[in-house]
């Protein structure tokens, strides 16, 4: 998100020793050099995201003494406490986030799925949790300009008569890459543009070659502007085992391009069956693969999901709404 904080002038620090990986000398260097930021600054609010940085954050904040931010908040964008780890690691994460909670003056959960399972698995109780959408500038996060669209089509080695299947993310267990392989191997014709890395890449391109749809699919690596490659796509597909909102679902809707996703956590939120795109079953690559030649063979279809789903999004998912929402939170907290 650096970059993010660069184009919009915010001024950040950033905290070399916050990995992802578990670190006990990290991770103590993390809570320690947060807990003097904590002393310097007196922040009013503690608002932390993502589980590394929940972890160490919250903890800085409830060893801190009379640092402590009057407001402690974690934001759950899904979670890693089903499905990423095996049971003994995934219990010890739950103990871990329970106590946590205990801590924190509220948890924000960004979809009534990812709150309905944090709820499930015994996080917090229901008058701690609060439901905020997220917000996007989706015009800048968004480009579908046709002299765009042609370039990086081109650059796909796919003309303007082909059928360009979009995804974007880590290539990781919990977002089940191979399935984007196994669903495209059954739609002919169709080119699978593949935009993220991780410890799978190599697995996807191994896949596709048992498969012999090596020629139908560019894995990209890492890309920095995905709001460009949006308007190369004719439909965007999530094969996930679990999501929170997928803000890729949402950027892709926003950019007229409808989305075939696996019904897993908040999906359902972002993406409404047959109206912005298609819903499936967990694992059902028959089914994904039945919703995509819908779209390959139906020009008019595919128009009027991404029609609707532009609309849909700039109305659910504003910038305005969500910093109403989460300035109406901190407020409420600082009042006490």
């Amino acid at each position: 998100m650096e970059h993010v904080a660069d184009e919009l002038d915010v001024p950040y620090l950033h905290l070399g020793s916050l990995q992802r990986e578990l670190s006990l000398t990290g991770d103590l260097t993390t809570v320690s050099a947060l807990r003097r930021l904590l002393r310097d600054r007196r922040p009013d609010v503690l608002h932390t995201h993502t589980a590394k940085a929940g972890t160490t954050g919250r903890i800085a904040a409830l060893t801190s003494g009379s640092a402590r931010p009057r407001g402690v908040v974690h934001t759950f964008h899904g979670h890693v406490l089903h499905g990423y780890f095996d049971p003994v690691r995934e219990h010890v994460f739950r103990l871990v986030e329970r106590a946590l909670a205990l801590g924190s003056d509220r948890i924000v959960a960004v979809s009534n799925e990812v709150r309905d399972d944090l709820l499930a698995l015994h996080i917090a109780p229901p008058a701690k949790i609060t439901v905020v959408p997220y917000g996007f500038d989706l015009d800048t996060r968004t480009r579908t300009d046709s002299a765009t669209r042609a370039r990086l089509r081109a650059e796909a080695g796919v003309d303007e008569s082909g059928f360009v299947v979009g995804w974007a993310g880590r290539l990781t267990a919990i977002k089940q890459p191979l399935d984007l392989v196994r669903t495209i191997a059954q739609v002919d014709g169709a080119v699978l543009v593949v935009a993220g890395d991780g410890e799978l890449r190599a697995d996807l391109s191994d896949l596709a070659r048992e498969l012999n749809v090596s020629d139908r699919v560019r894995v990209l690596g890492y890309v920095d502007d995905i709001a460009a490659w949006y308007s190369a796509f004719d439909a965007f597909l999530l094969t996930s085992l679990n999501e929170g909102a997928p803000v890729v679902a949402i950027e892709a809707q926003a950019a007229g391009v409808p989305v075939v996703a696996t019904d897993a956590g908040g999906t359902r939120t972002v993406v409404e069956d047959g109206v912005t795109g298609f819903v499936v079953p967990v694992g059902d690559v028959a089914a994904l693969a039945d919703r995509l030649m819908r779209l390959r063979d139906d020009d008019a279809l595919r128009e009027r999901l991404g029609n609707v789903g532009g609309v849909r999004m700039r109305e659910r998912f504003s910038v305005e709404r969500m910093v109403d929402d989460v300035e109406r939170l901190y407020e409420e907290i600082l009042r006490r």
